[in-house]
This record gives C-alpha cells, structure tokens and sequence, in this order.
C-alpha cells in the first residue's frame, strides 16, 4: 500500500488528492450521493475511476468488522485484482432527467401524504367524502353538520392548501416533463400497459435505462427491491418483507401503476383480489404483487419492442391455432 488517509468529497479534498499522487491513477469508489461528480472530477484530472456496487463488494470481500477504513482496503485489493464490481452509472443527460423525475416522484409523495392526512382526520368521526369535495365553499359547513369540530376541520383546512400548493408546483414542472415523455419511444410502449401514464412511463423508462442491462424479467424485479427477503437455516426457509434495496423510484412507479388493480378492467384485477383475500384485507401486500407483475410486463415490452398482450384469463381456454387439425370420432 503506497498511502492511507482521510479525504472530504469536496473540490478541495480531490484537488489535495490529486495534488498528492499525481494525474494518473486508478481510484474505485463505492456507490454513494455524489459519486458520479467525484467520478467526473477525477477523470478530468486523468484519472480512471471504477465505482462499486456496495453490496456486492461487501460479498466479494466480506470482513468480520466493517469500517470506511477497512472497506477502503477492500476496495484497493477488488481494484488491484480487476474484481471490482462495477454499478451502471448514467449520463449526465439521463442523471438531469432523473432528477426532474425524481423531484415530480418527491411532490407527489407529499400530496398523497396530505390527502391521505385529511382523509385520517376524517376518519376519526366516521365521515367519508372525496379529496375534491373538500375543496368546495361549503366544505366546513359540511363538516359541520358531520359532527367534526372546529381543530378538526381547522386540520383538514391545512391538508387542502398543501395540495393546492403542491398542485400548482407540479403543474409546470409537468409540462415541462410530458413532450419528453411524447418524444420517447419506450414511453410509446410502456403505456400500453394499464395502469400507466405518460409521467409514469417516462419514469419507468428512466429508472430503468438500457432494458438490456437486465438478462431477465426476474433481475428488473430484483432492482426495484419488489422481491421479498428470504431467511434460510438448513431445510427451513421464510418469506420476510420486502427488501427495498434497489431503484427506489422505480419501485415507486411500479405501485403508482398497480394503483388501478382494483379495476375489474384490469388484467391483474384477480390476483390483487387473490392476495388481498389471502393476506387478510390487506391492500398493500395485493399492490406489491401487482407491482411485480407491471414490471415483468415493463421488461417485455422494451426487449420485445412491442407493445403489451394480456395473457387470457385464468381459466380461459387457450386459442385454436390456425394450422390445427382435430379429428372427430363419430
């Protein structure tokens, strides 16, 4: 080992850095915010960077401790030995308009919380009405006569105006993002599958980037941290919660689209009623299955490059091809 030491992730520390051993190196960093600029930085001073997967690296070279320390020298040895595990990092292009996505994803997280909020407060006294009915003049005077008192309604007031306000924060933003979405291709495909709009397509598309980075439907799945964990000892294995290690928006754009399982026009209308039933009433485990199933149809439609069919319902009988023959018995 040539050196060791601390340096912060900051214009000045990678200048010490590159001050200190010189314009050509081979530096590997682990996946983290700001690892594609410290990459950018780097190779613009002659450097060649590889950036590793964390989890993988872990695997590769697990230790019994793990500090930043030790997991550095991990790092220099995978580099060493040519055994870094490298993670797909994208353009500029496709990080500037994830980011746009990504703050769309933000703005509407907070508008469901306020909804779901009001909604809440709502609940407490028994009263159901729509998002939009309380956006009306009237709405106090209703919740008035429903029984809610003033501290109550004062709540609801509040979750109103935060929709408002976030309403009229996406909007633009909206307009901005959907002739992008017009003018991409897999966005074309991708709406085709029910549940998903243009936005959503858009989002789908740009979380997952090249579609050929994954060999199978199953390893998209895995990305978006849809998969349940699982406990193994011996002979017994169990089924725990989902492990949401992977492409957080993905993930998020996936259950926006299973949003409309509940449809009977939906070709996963069944199984969201199925796990429903089978998990007690409960929506969400429902909504991850069908969050699943929106991404293996994602995966097929961009590495078919065509546009999504509905398998026949459960039950149905297969189609009689053309060229069959049957032979009848009097």
């Amino acid at each position: 080992m040539i050196d060791e030491g601390w340096i912060p992730a900051d214009e000045d520390g990678l200048a010490l850095l590159v001050g200190r051993l010189g314009s050509e190196a081979l530096a590997c960093i682990e996946m983290m915010s700001g690892a594609a600029w410290v990459r950018e930085r780097l190779q613009a001073a002659g450097w060649t960077v590889q950036i590793a997967d964390a989890r993988k690296a872990k695997a590769v070279g697990s230790l019994a401790a793990k500090t930043d320390k030790l997991d550095a020298r991990v790092l220099v040895e995978l580099a060493r030995r040519d055994l870094v595990p490298q993670v797909h990092v994208p353009t500029f292009a496709d990080r500037e308009l994830k980011e746009r996505l990504g703050r769309r994803m933000h703005l509407v997280r907070l508008r469901t919380s306020a909804m779901n909020r009001a909604h809440g407060v709502m609940s407490q006294f028994g009263v159901k009405l729509a998002f939009n009915r309380l956006r009306q003049p009237d709405r106090d005077g209703l919740l008035t006569e429903r029984g809610v008192p003033d501290v109550w309604r004062r709540s609801i007031a509040e979750a109103v105006a935060v929709v408002s306000a976030l309403d009229e924060r996406l909007f633009p933003l909206e307009q901005e993002l959907r002739p992008i979405a017009r003018a991409d291709p897999r966005v074309q495909l991708l709406v085709t599958i029910p549940g998903i709009g243009d936005l959503l397509a858009l989002t789908i598309a740009s979380a997952i980037g090249d579609v050929s980075r994954f060999s199978t439907a199953r390893k998209l799945v895995g990305y978006s941290g849809l998969t349940a964990r699982v406990y193994q000892s011996g002979e017994k294995s169990r089924t725990g919660k989902l492990s949401k290690t992977g492409s957080t928006m993905l993930r998020w754009a996936a259950i926006e689209a299973a949003q409309q399982a509940w449809r009977p026009s939906n070709p996963w209308h069944q199984l969201y009623g199925d796990v429903k039933e089978r998990c007690g009433g409960k929506g969400n485990p429902a909504k991850a299955a069908v969050a699943r199933k929106v991404l293996i149809a994602s995966w097929h439609v961009l590495a078919l490059q065509q546009p999504f069919n509905p398998s026949r319902p459960r039950g149905a009988a297969a189609p009689v091809p053309a060229n069959s023959s049957c032979v009848l018995a009097a």
